[in-house]
């Protein structure tokens, strides 16, 4: 068994268990593996090993292994997900080629998503980042700003809102940890009662997914875990 094959195992159980000590179902909880910055071969072990969805932070890259996979016969079936910081210059790339973009923060970037996204390709899956601890250096809107900027986005054809993602401040303390998430849940449930296809509560990565999933996260990106630390030399 290879290191990746058993940290995906490890993960796997790390999740199953978090979520059964809430009686919740480890089926409710997608795990997303973040390959950002590393090598195909490293997603080809994951993929072996049985993982199909990966988030990746840097568009060119992202796209890159994107091509690569689609050439190759265990690129059938594997979903994309853009989790980095997008700027107005890369929204074409990303509405090419992912199936989901977890940071939407503006409303003319829903816009370009939208005009960008090809014809014949389904709707863009999209989820609104929210700044939930208020941290100036942080991507994402504030939870007042919810309301209008999910109007907007629902009213687009190529898109589809399916709920809400964040990145709190690092936070060693589980209760902590968990009143921060509790505040995105809620926010969720307000957002999934206006709109019916909001399913999706991205939240939660290596050091805090089991906080994530006590307090209802249905996807956490979990990197580190699975592929080890990240040399950002190479990226």
């Amino acid at each position: 068994m290879s290191t990746i094959q058993q940290n995906l195992q490890d993960v796997r159980s790390r999740i199953a268990a978090a979520a059964q000590r809430c009686a919740r179902a480890p089926e409710e909880v997608v795990l997303l593996a973040v390959s950002k910055t590393k090598p195909v071969a490293a997603i080809a072990e994951a993929i072996a090993a049985g993982q199909h969805a990966f988030g990746e932070n840097y568009v060119q890259e992202g796209v890159d292994k994107i091509q690569h996979f689609a050439q190759l016969p265990e690129g059938a079936g594997l979903e994309w997900h853009f989790i980095g910081p997008l700027q107005s210059n890369k929204s074409k790339l990303v509405a090419e080629n992912f199936a989901w973009c977890h940071t939407l923060e503006r409303q003319r970037i829903a816009q370009r998503l939208n005009d960008q996204r090809p014809a014949g390709m389904p709707p863009l899956n999209v989820l609104i980042q929210i700044n939930i601890s208020d941290e100036q250096s942080k991507s994402g809107i504030v939870l007042g700003e919810l309301p209008a900027l999910a109007e907007a986005v629902a009213a687009l054809p190529n898109l589809r809102l399916r709920g809400l993602m964040a990145i709190p401040a690092p936070e060693a303390d589980y209760q902590r940890q968990l009143a921060v998430f509790g505040q995105m849940h809620k926010a969720f449930l307000a957002l999934k009662q206006r709109y019916q296809q909001v399913d999706t509560l991205s939240m939660g990565m290596t050091d805090d997914m089991a906080a994530a999933i006590a307090a209802g996260s249905t996807m956490v990106r979990i990197g580190t875990a699975i592929f080890g630390a990240r040399d950002y030399s190479q990226a």
